[in-house]
């Protein structure tokens, strides 16, 4: 990658990796209450994250075969945080309707 894009856009997703990690490993130690909501934060990482890498792809920066091999991961990480916080929203008593007894 050369060297302006490297400390551009490629900066850009090195930081929403590692601030994806950083939110995951909380979330592992957080209460249930804490943990969707750094749920709901990973995932929106994850879809800025898939947006500054399709945009590595269209500008040339990384191969196709980077761009599919990696897209495919990061859609299977997508889809693991989306069963994690809907797994954990089942948990949760259910909310009241609003309705006095």
């Amino acid at each position: 990658m050369e060297r302006a894009a490297r400390f551009g856009i490629g900066n850009k997703v090195d930081v929403l990796f590692l601030r994806i990690l950083e939110l995951l490993r909380k979330s592992m130690y957080a209460p249930i209450n804490k943990k969707i909501v750094l749920l709901e934060e990973v995932s929106d990482h994850i879809d800025s994250f898939r947006f500054f890498f399709q945009l590595l792809w269209e500008t040339k920066l990384v191969s196709n075969k980077e761009y599919s091999s990696f897209g495919a991961e990061i859609e299977n990480l997508g889809k693991i945080v989306g069963g994690w916080k809907k797994g954990l929203l089942t948990k949760l008593p259910p909310q009241g309707t609003g309705e006095r007894k």
